[in-house]
């Protein structure tokens, strides 16, 4: 039985890919940051009990950002493939928090790499990593984009990104660590975050739908963005680890649709006029902005024989079908006298 270790498992690749690897019959360690209150919600349909006999899923309190720590869960998973996903992973958000981005990101894949070096050369096991790229650090390139488009990042995020990318071959080379950058262009599902455009607007659209909100608040509507599914990505990921050789892969659908198209094929679903609805706030624009991702996965294609299967009108449609549910069940809530506090949209 093949063992993963996980960072990020929480989030919503790290559940996607949580659910694919157990499905191919490994023990899956992940590694979750201590909080208040529970978050591994993702995790929920999957989690059993570790005192239950069988139990492949064994999650462990860490943190990118904490070196110490990661050493000692390297020891305890003894894994033979590590997927580093995680990250302050909000553009936006990283211009208002970029040097904790920044040690995260960035730093924080530096602080993995050597801890696995170390690993690898104390307990002479041969490990594989997956290092989460982000078609975010190609920027301001012009479209189309691979693996060989140079770089021009535009966020604190974005240059983290770039600089865990170049630790990453520089770890390769110079230790001969298996270890492949995969450069993910954008990837949503029912499962992200609902402060991401994506979710934002699926959120929104089913909650105004049934009379729930009046408003939805967006920034840059022509901005375009090359959209998959997630469950169609991390498939990628792990596909990267099972080849003879490391290397770097762009991970994309070959298309791109502007924020304004979204909302189009969103509204459609819904039966939603959402020009009547939304409202631009300047605050949701970025100080540097990324006009066009269009990403180019033929290497991919090629020699991982990956393709997406998930299209982006199917895409927009599972996650207003899912939404469109939640929003249901908060107006049942509402009808019954409960009070419910949704997400700040």
């Amino acid at each position: 039985m093949k063992r993963a270790l996980i960072t990020g498992i929480t989030g919503q690749d790290g559940s996607y890919l949580t659910e694919l690897l157990l499905s191919k019959n490994y023990h899956v360690h992940g590694i979750v940051r201590r909080a208040s209150t529970f978050n591994t919600q993702r995790l929920d349909g999957i989690y059993t009990d570790p005192h239950n006999s069988g139990t492949r899923l064994t999650l462990h309190y860490g943190d990118v950002t904490d070196g110490t720590g990661l050493r000692r869960i390297l020891e305890k998973a003894a894994p033979d493939e590590v997927y580093n996903l995680a990250a302050q992973s909000h553009v936006r958000v990283s211009f208002d928090q970029p040097e904790y981005t920044a040690d995260a990101v960035g730093t924080g894949t530096l602080r993995l790499l050597e801890a696995l070096r170390d690993y690898t050369a104390n307990s002479g096991r041969a490990v594989r990593m997956y290092q989460a790229g982000s078609s975010e650090m190609f920027g301001a390139a012009s479209p189309p984009q691979d693996e060989k488009t140079a770089f021009y990042p535009r966020s604190p995020y974005a240059v983290g990104k770039v600089s865990a990318h170049w630790y990453a071959v520089n770890y390769r080379e110079a230790w001969n660590l298996f270890v492949c950058n995969g450069i993910l262009f954008n990837h949503e599902s029912e499962r992200r975050g609902e402060t991401f455009v994506t979710r934002k607007i699926t959120r929104a659209l089913t909650r105004i739908k049934l009379g729930l909100q009046e408003k939805l608040f967006l920034g840059n509507l022509d901005s375009k963005r090359d959209w998959g599914h997630a469950a169609d990505y991390v498939e990628a990921m792990w596909l990267m680890l099972q080849q003879a050789e490391p290397d770097d892969y762009v991970v994309a659908t070959g298309e791109s649709h502007s924020v304004r198209e979204f909302l189009d094929v969103a509204g459609a679903v819904c039966g939603l006029d959402w020009e009547r609805h939304v409202e631009i706030d300047p605050r949701y624009f970025r100080p540097t902005e990324v006009d066009y991702l269009l990403g180019d996965a033929s290497k991919a294609r090629a020699k991982l024989g990956w393709a997406p299967k998930v299209g982006f009108s199917e895409l927009v449609r599972l996650m207003i079908e899912n939404d469109l549910e939640l929003a249901r069940q908060e107006q049942t809530l509402i009808r019954a006298g409960h009070t419910v506090t949704g997400a700040h949209l």
